[in-house]
């Protein structure tokens, strides 16, 4: 945004770093929102389970831009569709990337209406979801979080009809995302006659773990441990890169920093081969030990073959190649919840969630991504709520008290299961976490009371409009 292009010039004029540091009143008030959407949807389908027909006409905001757009009908086949998408301008802060921009809202808005269709046909949500997913690896996935979350046995398989004003309700939802990667990015690895290495990237780190796997990545190749490698990202002197976002930023790092380690450790064969009467193309490296391949006992230890380097010691770029990496993930979620019938307040008990990302480069940074996505999602499910002045558009709520985000107390137990698929590569998992965590909650909400609510967030004062609607209908 502006205020982003604003720092960029006066460190470039001041010739000095400058941070760009803002308040909570600030991030909401100047830097723009997440779109919101209004639609009415139809759909159709046969008893046998496939879904035969959408038919959705909306109207979406991104405030005074565009960029309010979502895909529909997002993951399910469909084979007759008719989409109308309206964008409409308002007097509020411009449309900005809330992770995943476009897909949780979509995914919230397609699993509601699959679980209200598969209701109408006497289809269970899941076998439904099965018959319209072309994706096989969600189909794995539907397996897997079923059977950790209790689908068949703990389901209620009339929603609502759980005994007690204390109701529990098991839902699912489902997300889809591109990611990928490309050639912008650069990295240099630096080996030293002390043994010590370098790993140079003018990437950023937005908290998605980078730096780490950039070190994975280069001591795998190099045969050592990440700690014994200095990682150094984020200057302007390292290289060009691409931006840190978009689900791209490991599948395009990733190939550059083992290609450059490659390249480094080539470069130091071709010192050390000689001492070894054999080839550069004859060695490995390998446990902190560069060693003849044919003859394992032949070798020397990682300092040992450093210390036969000039004092210059070994520069050398690398940068994207195909085929190291791929685009495409699935994710699945179920979650379960309870519903206090008298207070309206809903307590997320748990959320197990599926996701692939091809190769995993790191499990612990992996599953960090999936955790703060369901929290995030928990957030656009039941707590953040903006709310605008109506002859201004101004954020009335702008604040830590009034807009509220997921705390520890609101935290459910999540059961992470990743998919490792390494012969598809490395594929970005910053986004993909959050898509379907709203809908998952909202599926529960709904099999807990039996009444959706049709609203984010699901907070308690429409879950008890939406109870005293069923019960004057009653």
């Amino acid at each position: 945004g502006v205020e982003g292009s604003i720092c960029a010039r006066l460190a470039k004029d001041a010739k000095a770093p400058v941070k760009l540091m803002l308040d909570r009143k600030e991030e909401h008030l100047a830097v723009g929102n997440r779109p919101s959407i209004q639609i009415h949807m139809k759909a159709a389908g046969k008893k046998t389970g496939e879904l035969t027909a959408l038919e959705t006409n909306s109207y979406a905001t991104g405030g005074v831009g565009g960029g309010a757009g979502y895909p529909m009908p997002y993951v399910y086949s469909c084979p007759n569709t008719r989409i109308a998408k309206r964008e409409v301008f308002i007097n509020a802060g411009a449309a900005r990337a809330f992770r995943a921009p476009g897909c949780p809202p979509a995914a919230y808005l397609m699993e509601s209406m699959m679980d209200d269709l598969a209701e109408k046909l006497g289809v269970d949500p899941l076998e439904f979801r099965r018959k319209n997913d072309p994706n096989q690896t969600r189909q794995k996935q539907y397996d897997m979080g079923a059977e950790r979350i209790g689908w068949a046995t703990r389901r209620n398989k009339v929603p609502g009809s759980a005994p007690g004003p204390v109701k529990r309700g098991i839902g699912m939802g489902s997300g889809a995302w591109g990611g990928g990667g490309g050639p912008a990015d650069i990295v240099t690895t630096r080996i030293h006659r002390d043994g010590s290495v370098e790993v140079l990237c003018g990437v950023q780190d937005l908290g998605t773990g980078t730096r780490t796997a950039i070190g994975v990545v280069a001591a795998e190749e190099l045969g050592l441990q990440p700690h014994e490698l200095k990682v150094a990202i984020g200057h302007t002197d390292y290289g060009p890169s691409n931006g840190s976002g978009g689900s791209v930023t490991i599948g395009s790092v990733s190939p550059a920093a083992k290609t450059s380690a490659a390249n480094a450790k080539m470069q130091l064969f071709q010192k050390v081969a000689p001492s070894l009467g054999v080839t550069a193309n004859d060695l490995s490296a390998q446990n902190g030990r560069v060693f003849v391949t044919k003859d394992p006992a032949k070798g020397m230890s990682w300092k040992d073959a450093c210390a036969k380097l000039d004092a210059a010691g070994i520069s050398a770029q690398g940068s994207w190649i195909p085929g190291l990496n791929s685009s495409g993930t699935a994710g699945t979620q179920f979650a379960e919840v309870e519903v206090d019938t008298e207070t309206g307040r809903v307590r997320p008990l748990r959320v197990v969630a599926v996701h692939d990302c091809g190769l995993v480069v790191n499990r612990l940074t992996a599953e960090s991504q999936i955790y703060g996505g369901v929290l995030m999602g928990l957030s656009f499910a039941l707590l953040e709520d903006r709310i605008l002045d109506g002859p201004t558009g101004r954020m009335v709520n702008p604040n830590m008290e009034d807009y509220k985000v997921v705390g520890c107390l609101e935290v459910p137990q999540i059961d992470v299961i990743l998919m490792d698929m390494p012969e598809r590569g490395v594929i970005g998992l910053g986004e993909p976490p959050v898509i379907p965590t709203a809908a998952a909650i909202a599926n529960a909400v709904y099999n807990a009371i039996g009444v959706r609510v049709r609203d984010l967030p699901i907070t308690p004062n429409k879950v008890l409009t939406a109870l005293s609607a069923k019960a004057k209908e009653a």
